[in-house]
This record gives structure tokens, sequence and C-alpha cells, in this order.
């Protein structure tokens, strides 16, 4: 063998080992853009108007005032990226309080409730409540959390409870259910 083809085959080697990762990396977000370029479609989420209702006596928890809606885009690259708003509350009453005013207001924008296929699953007065509209081809969630948990610093509310409400929606619009992430 020629020095010239030892150096061109190791030439070759180490183009194939420079460039094998980068096509695997490539390979992982095929599927679309990841969470770059979403502004607008968070914007809009942040917009919905029911992330600003809230039954009365609700306010932002003490350590959240002046925070209001947040937004934000889950990338786990097993699927389409997750787009969310979201925004805290602390309510002096009771949770069936909660579930009922937004039953009801939900119902009035056009939401329609989603009832968890589930028979043994807890009733919606224990963890929250779920429902689903099409806005501009896009399907979307709103969800209702009386345990809301991965909020830094944990909301403070004194006496009575702590929720969330979130509107969230696949990246490309996708039709899940409020229960596909259980």
């Amino acid at each position: 063998m020629s020095p010239t083809s030892s150096s061109a085959g190791t030439r070759v080697v180490l183009a194939a080992a420079l460039l094998l990762p980068a096509a695997f990396l490539s390979a992982c977000s095929v599927g679309g853009d990841g969470c770059h370029n979403t502004a607008a479609d968070l914007k809009r989420l942040a917009k919905q108007p029911l992330l600003s209702s809230a039954p009365a006596h609700a306010s932002a928890p003490a350590n959240y005032r002046g925070v209001g809606v947040t937004t934000g885009c889950d990338d786990d690259s097993s699927g389409a990226p997750w787009l969310h708003a979201d925004r805290l509350y602390a309510f002096p009453g009771k949770p069936d309080d909660v579930i009922a005013y937004y039953t009801k207001t939900a119902a009035a924008a056009g939401w329609n409730f989603e009832q968890d296929p589930d028979p043994n699953a807890p009733s919606a007065t224990v963890e929250g409540a779920c429902w689903t509209r099409t806005e501009r081809g896009r399907h979307l969630l709103l969800t209702l959390d009386l345990h809301p948990k991965g909020f830094s610093p944990e909301p403070k509310v004194g006496t009575g409870l702590a929720y969330s409400v979130s509107v969230g929606s696949q990246r490309e619009g996708g039709k899940e259910t409020c229960w596909h992430y259980r």
C-alpha cells in the first residue's frame, strides 16, 4: 500500500467520524424544528382569554404577583414539541368552586369537556379537569390542575389552594387528548 492511499483512507475515516454524529443529530429533528421559531404560536396561546379568567376572589399567589401568564415549549425529542401558556392562581374557596367556574366559563367560550376514559381515574374535583377545542386548525387543550407541581418557587397561597390553568398544543397542531400524557 502506498503512503498516499493510506493517508486518503485516514481522511475518509476521519471525515466519517466527524460527520456521523452530525447525521444522527439531524435525524432526531427530521420531524420538525423543535422549539425554534415558536414565539408567534406561544404569544397566541398566552392571549387565550381563559388564562386571565378566574372565579371571584382568586388572585396570583403572594410570590407570583405581577408574573401573569408564562409560556414554554417542551421538546423531549420523542414526539412533537408541546407548546403551552400557564397561569397560577390562589383561591380561598373549595376545589369544587374552581371546577364549577371553569366548567361554565369554558363551555360558554366553546371548549368541550373531555371525560377521562379510565373508570378508575380520580374524579374531576380531586385532580382537575380538561377541555378541548380547535382554533385556526390547531387542536388545543385547556387544563385545570388543582395540584400544580414543578413551579419554582412553590406558590404561596396562605389559606385555600393553588391551581394552574394551562392552554397547550402540539407544535404541529396534533389531536392529543387530555389523557394522552398520563
